[in-house]
């Protein structure tokens, strides 16, 4: 399963989006170069007030491009780092892989997949009824969380738009993504 970076963003501030960037630089361990949630430890702040020790398994935020053209589609035009994410891809089915993936980002950087983005109330701060669109309900009555995935650099690098992407599933047993 391969696919393409179409951008990368960042923010040093505790901001809902992220501005787009050239390139951006992962550290292994930390996350994204100058990003406010870089780090060993949690940096969300509701993670942080539950326990500012938990180990941070929200370092790197990636969503697909498909989601926002989607989006687009049902009136939420939305643009890459608009929600945040650091890391828009093209191409790969982000929401079908399993906990323990590899994506290898451009020519060095690795992030390991780690569980489901849990969105919050504050997309609809940024556009009324967008919660709605990324957090349901399917007919079984099960969550279903669309707004992209969340890793660790196991290995850093520098990441640019147009870098290719490569997934390396985890040997079986595969377990699906839960919310991290």
């Amino acid at each position: 399963m391969d696919g393409t970076v179409t951008a990368v963003s960042s923010s040093g501030e505790y901001s809902f989006t992220k501005p787009n960037r050239d390139s951006i630089t992962l550290l292994a361990g930390l996350g994204v170069e100058g990003d406010v949630h870089a780090g060993v430890t949690v940096k969300h702040r509701s993670r942080m007030a539950q326990d500012p020790t938990q180990p941070n398994l929200r370092q790197v935020h990636l969503i697909h491009a498909e989601l926002l053209t989607e989006l687009a589609a049902d009136g939420f035009p939305v643009a890459p780092g608009e929600l945040g994410e650091n890391v828009t891809t093209t191409g790969v089915d982000l929401l079908g892989l399993s906990v323990g993936t590899l994506l290898r980002l451009g020519g060095s950087a690795v992030v390991e997949v780690t569980g489901l983005r849990n969105p919050c109330v504050q997309i609809d701060t940024f556009q009324d009824g967008l919660l709605k669109k990324v957090i349901s309900r399917d007919a079984a009555g099960n969550v279903v969380r669309r707004a992209g995935i969340m890793g660790v650099v196991r290995r850093g690098g520098v990441v640019r738009p147009g870098d290719a992407i490569r997934a390396q599933l985890p040997t079986s047993p595969h377990r699906p993504l839960e919310r991290v």
